[in-house]
């Protein structure tokens, strides 16, 4: 019996209240009645672990860790989560659709945080070797339209959202930065249109990069 064909790994990233989550379902949707075998997770999060680690990254006060620990959680968790669920499922043949990765860490902690880049890149190369999604997804809002959404949004998971906005600002930028520096692997996708317009870009772009037919 021949192997299953490796499942494709997509990644949504982007700031606060960029719409990711609700692209996320729509994707899980499309990807149902295209009849494709297809996993739905997040990060921080996505096992029993890393969910534990969930809730002291995202909620309480902007200032509750360093960069350094923040990062180290982050990391934590995401081995946990690639180990267990992610490589798991794409080896069976599901393809994986991920509400952030480590894209997010680059930007967040290495960039708006000050870590830099070449320690991010080391200390997910020590943890997960050359392990990267085959399709990211960038959605691209500006920070002031995206907070303004994201304030409308309930719930605890609100702590990045209350740093001030020169953060945010940095955040459009890196996410845009790793766009451009790596253009095989990143399409970026206009979050500011209409919601459903939003889709139409997301399934195009999955076809056009992975060949899946949504």
């Amino acid at each position: 019996m021949n192997a299953p064909r490796r499942g494709c790994f997509i990644t949504l990233e982007g700031g606060e209240g960029s719409g990711k989550s609700t692209q996320v379902s729509r994707l899980a949707e499309a990807f149902v009645i295209a009849g494709l075998p297809h996993l739905v997770t997040r990060e921080p999060g996505g096992t029993t672990g890393a969910e534990s680690i969930r809730k002291l990254l995202v909620e309480g006060d902007g200032d509750r860790w360093d960069p350094m620990t923040e990062t180290v959680l982050f990391m934590a968790a995401r081995v946990d989560h690639v180990r267990k669920k992610i490589i798991p499922a794409l080896r069976k043949g599901t393809h994986v659709i991920c509400d952030r990765f480590a894209d997010s860490t680059m930007v967040y902690q290495g960039l708006a945080k000050g870590l830099g880049e070449e320690f991010i890149t080391l200390m997910h190369n020590f943890c997960l070797g050359d392990f990267q999604p085959d399709l990211t997804l960038i959605f691209d809002i500006t920070p002031e339209e995206g907070l303004k959404r994201a304030g409308a949004r309930k719930g605890n998971e609100n702590r990045f959202e209350g740093l001030d906005i020169s953060f945010h600002q940095k955040i459009r930028e890196g996410f845009l930065q790793i766009a451009l520096e790596h253009p095989s692997r990143c399409a970026v996708v206009d979050a500011s249109q209409a919601s459903d317009q939003v889709q139409k870009q997301v399934a195009a772009a999955i076809r056009e990069r992975l060949g899946l037919a949504l």
